[in-house]
């Protein structure tokens, strides 16, 4: 892995020791610069559970991804700079709960001289709109960013994010602790790239944080996020999407040619 190049592609120019300085800047650098982003499942491409494929999209090609393809590559940036990471599964909520297993990729960073007790966080640099710098693993404490209120409580052997909305607290994802590898993600990498039932097929998104809130195109829709303040219109046609993955999120797609959105039966 070229560090130079990676920390070119995300504008880094912060701490160089692997401590929580470090992690929470990479975190934000990391989120203000890469895309969440499933274009490439509506081009017909497919995403393989690959390091180094990771690496030549979002740095080389200087695009984005989802999840998989987002926190496994951070994982590995943290580990190549001495940081202790552990792939986690989480099962992110909907209408009628947690969803399956895999359903997510996250991380926890222990942070300190090993066999000295945990200073733990949890990092997340592929969920979207989601917190901006590292939580601390700690449950029952409200931890307040500039893009909302978080807290993690305990769902038995498990963990819960929720965030506040409209002073009532929203569970995100269901995760536990127990360390997985990045090969056990492969069924639902395939099933969110082709199944009707996967959101990822059904819309096609790409988005990013900013320091006055979010960036976001959805289907035929641009959105934009600043101080709490939602605008939205919808976009004049292909020639402008182009233009706005060009000049918002630096993604250039020559003629591309979209697969049309599956539907569920």
């Amino acid at each position: 892995m070229d560090i130079p190049a990676y920390f070119e592609r995300i504008d880094y120019q912060g701490p160089a020791e692997p401590a929580l300085e470090m992690l929470r800047a990479l975190h934000r650098a990391h989120l203000m610069a890469v895309p969440f982003e499933n274009l490439d499942i509506h081009l017909g491409r497919e995403i393989r559970l690959d390091e180094a494929a990771f690496y030549e999209k979002i740095v080389g090609r200087r695009r984005g991804g989802f999840c998989y393809e987002l926190n496994g590559l951070f994982a590995r940036l943290l580990e190549v700079l001495g940081f202790r990471v552990t792939r986690l599964s989480a099962r992110v909520f909907g209408e009628n709960g947690p969803g399956p297993e895999f359903d997510h990729l996250l991380l926890r960073v222990d942070l300190g001289p090993a066999g000295q007790g945990p200073d733990s966080w949890l990092a997340d640099v592929g969920f979207g709109d989601n917190f901006i710098e590292p939580l601390r693993l700690e449950p029952d404490v409200t931890q307040s960013q500039t893009n909302g209120d978080f807290r993690l409580v305990r769902a038995e052997e498990d963990w819960d994010l929720q965030r506040s909305e409209n002073g009532e607290w929203m569970p995100q994802y269901r995760f536990s602790l127990r360390p997985r590898a990045l090969a056990e993600f492969a069924g639902m990498c395939v099933f969110q790239q082709t199944s009707p039932d996967s959101g990822f097929t059904r819309r096609r998104i790409c988005s990013r944080a900013t320091p006055e809130g979010r960036l976001t195109l959805s289907n035929d829709r641009w959105i934009v996020t600043e101080n709490g303040e939602r605008r939205e219109r919808p976009v004049a046609g292909e020639s402008e999407r182009l233009d706005l993955l060009q000049r918002h999120f630096g993604i250039v797609l020559e003629r591309p040619v979209w697969r049309p959105p599956l539907t569920e039966d």
